[in-house]
């Protein structure tokens, strides 16, 4: 990622209508130090996606759940965040960390961000754990929470495998009708805009 480079060459098509996606490769595990380095690195993603925007309806960026610059650069470059959250102990501690990242770069980079929602991920009913932890973030965040919640199923790691959206390899599964879900919620939360 430069300042310089070409976001159009790299813009690839996917299988799916109107879905298209910039590939991560080897190049980002520099990207790091350089960006870092870099007067005005934080600001390389905004300013190479500010030449997409008005192409797209959305944007997403799939961060690491990692601090680094690579996530610094997603947050600047974003309106909107939504954190998909696991619902395990060390991810609920996790997000409390990111929620005050979140807010420093709200604060000293990028005033427009907003955090829409934080979505309940891998989620299995049996596990009392799994129901502990939503219900510990339900009770911290209430208003932040999607109704929506992701259960854990094998089609997800099938559809990666597939290399296809869940909503077009299994449309009729419970998985694919949660990601429905949530885009409606989305859209009436008024994001995603």
């Amino acid at each position: 990622m430069t300042p310089d480079a070409n976001i159009d060459e790299i813009v690839l098509k996917s299988s799916v209508a109107n879905l298209d996606f910039l590939p991560a490769n080897r190049d980002l595990g520099t990207a790091e130090t350089t960006l870092g380095a870099e007067i005005g690195g934080q600001q390389y993603l905004k300013r190479a996606l500010g030449r997409l925007k008005d192409r797209y309806d959305v944007i997403l960026i799939d961060c690491q759940p990692t601090m680094g610059q690579l996530t610094i650069n997603a947050l600047v470059a974003s309106d909107e965040v939504i954190v998909p959250l696991q619902c395990e102990y060390f991810a609920l501690h996790g997000f409390i960390e990111l929620k005050g990242n979140i807010d420093k770069v709200k604060n000293f980079l990028n005033p427009d961000l907003k955090l829409i929602g934080i979505l309940a991920t891998m989620f299995e009913k049996k596990t009392l754990h799994n129901r502990e932890v939503l219900t510990a973030i339900l009770e911290k965040y209430p208003e932040d929470v999607f109704e929506t919640i992701i259960a854990k199923t094998i089609r997800f790691s099938e559809t990666t495998v597939a290399g296809e959206p869940i909503t077009s390899y299994a449309s009729s599964s419970g998985g694919a009708a949660s990601y429905r879900r949530l885009a409606r919620e989305l859209i009436a939360r008024g994001g995603a805009r």
